[in-house]
């Protein structure tokens, strides 16, 4: 996956926040060799692309803690953790980093 530049350079994160672009879901293939549409089995992703991020968290004493996910990253979230938003007509996820369970390397 590539990162789309466009929108890193359009949409900003604020503070220790991270735009993430969804894993498309696919058709499944159970090993019997049924096919179950992804209509069927669609709940949220729970992985995604990340296309921005925020300056990190403001802590009390003024300091910025640095985020530890970086443009590029694959990650896995938190099902209840992002927040909907269309950016050109295109789905993306806006979450914070304390949701973000894991970086898929």
């Amino acid at each position: 996956m590539g990162t789309d530049k466009s929108i890193k350079h359009n949409v900003v994160p604020l503070g220790d926040r991270v735009l993430v672009k969804p894993t498309t879901i696919e058709d499944k293939t159970t090993a019997s060799g049924i096919i179950i549409p992804e209509t069927i089995d669609k709940e949220k992703p729970e992985q995604g692309e990340v296309v921005a991020v925020g300056g990190g968290r403001v802590t009390d004493d003024g300091k910025t803690l640095p985020m530890s996910v970086k443009v590029g990253d694959n990650v896995i979230f938190s099902k209840y953790g992002p927040d909907e938003v269309k950016i050109d007509g295109e789905e993306y996820f806006v979450i914070s980093e304390s949701s973000i369970l894991a970086v898929i390397k």
